[in-house]
C-alpha cells in the first residue's frame, strides 16, 4: 500500500498547501527536496494537461514512488487563450510578474472583450506511467490597469465579478476558495480515497508475477 507521494516541486508552500488538503488521510507528502538532485523537466507541452503530466510522471518513474505535478496559467479570450501555459514566460524567458503584465495590458489595449480565466491541471502518475487529473477554472475580467498589492503574477489585473474585486485585493485564504488551484485541490480531496486506490490497483499491476515453482515439484534435486 502507497504510504508516500511526491510533489514535483521545490516550493515549499505548495507542499504545506497540499499536505494541509489532504491531513486526514493516511500518506506522507514529500517534495523534490527531500530527495537528492534529479534533471529538470522540460515544460514543453501544447496545454497545461501536457504538462502536468510529463512532470508527474517523469518525477514517478525516476524516484520508483506517485508524484503529483500541476500546471496552470491565464487564458485570455480575445488573445486566442493566450499566455496560456506561456504564462509564466510571456514577456520573455527571464520576465518578472511585471514584464508578463505590462506585455498582457499592451496587447489587450482597445479591446472590447475582456473576458479571461485562470486554468489548472493536477495530474497524479504512478510510476507505470498511468495517471489520473483534476481540473480547475476561475473565470474574471481583464482590468485596465493593475489593482492591489497582494498575491503574485497576473493577480493585479484579474478581476473577479463576485468579490467585485482583482485578486490582488483579497486574502490568500479568500482566493484558495475560489481560485482554479483551490478548486483543483478541493476536487482531489473529495476523491482521494479512490485515488489511493487507483494508486494502489496501479502499483499491484505494475509488480513481476511470482514465480510458478510447479514446473519444479518433481524434480530430484539430490544429484
Amino acid at each position: 500500500m502507497v504510504n508516500m507521494i511526491v510533489l514535483a516541486t521545490h516550493n515549499a508552500g505548495k507542499v504545506k498547501e497540499l499536505q494541509k488538503v489532504l491531513k486526514n488521510f493516511p500518506v506522507e507528502i514529500k517534495s523534490l527536496s527531500d530527495f537528492g538532485p534529479i534533471p529538470e523537466v522540460i515544460e514543453d507541452g501544447e496545454t497545461f494537461d501536457d504538462n502536468a503530466y510529463k512532470k508527474a510522471s517523469f518525477t514517478a518513474k525516476v524516484l520508483g514512488i506517485p508524484a503529483i505535478s500541476d500546471d496552470s496559467g491565464l487564458v485570455v479570450e480575445a488573445l486566442d487563450g493566450n499566455p496560456g501555459v506561456r504564462s509564466a514566460r510571456y514577456a520573455g524567458e527571464n520576465a518578472t510578474d511585471k514584464d508578463n503584465i505590462d506585455k498582457l495590458l499592451a496587447e489587450m489595449k482597445g479591446k472590447e472583450n475582456r473576458a479571461a480565466a485562470f486554468e489548472c491541471v493536477l495530474s497524479i502518475a504512478v510510476p507505470s506511467g498511468p495517471a489520473l487529473t483534476y481540473e480547475g477554472r476561475c473565470e474574471g475580467v481583464i482590468t485596465e490597469e493593475p489593482q492591489g498589492e497582494e498575491g503574485f503574477g497576473y493577480d493585479p489585473v484579474f478581476y473577479y465579478p463576485p468579490f467585485s474585486k482583482t485578486f490582488a485585493e483579497i486574502s490568500v485564504d479568500e482566493k484558495n476558495k475560489v481560485s482554479h488551484r483551490g478548486k483543483a485541490l478541493q476536487g482531489l480531496a473529495e476523491e482521494f480515497d479512490k485515488v489511493l486506490k487507483w494508486i494502489n490497483a496501479r502499483i499491484d499491476e505494475a509488480k513481476p508475477p511470482k514465480p510458478d515453482h510447479e514446473q519444479y515439484e518433481h524434480n530430484d534435486w539430490s544429484e
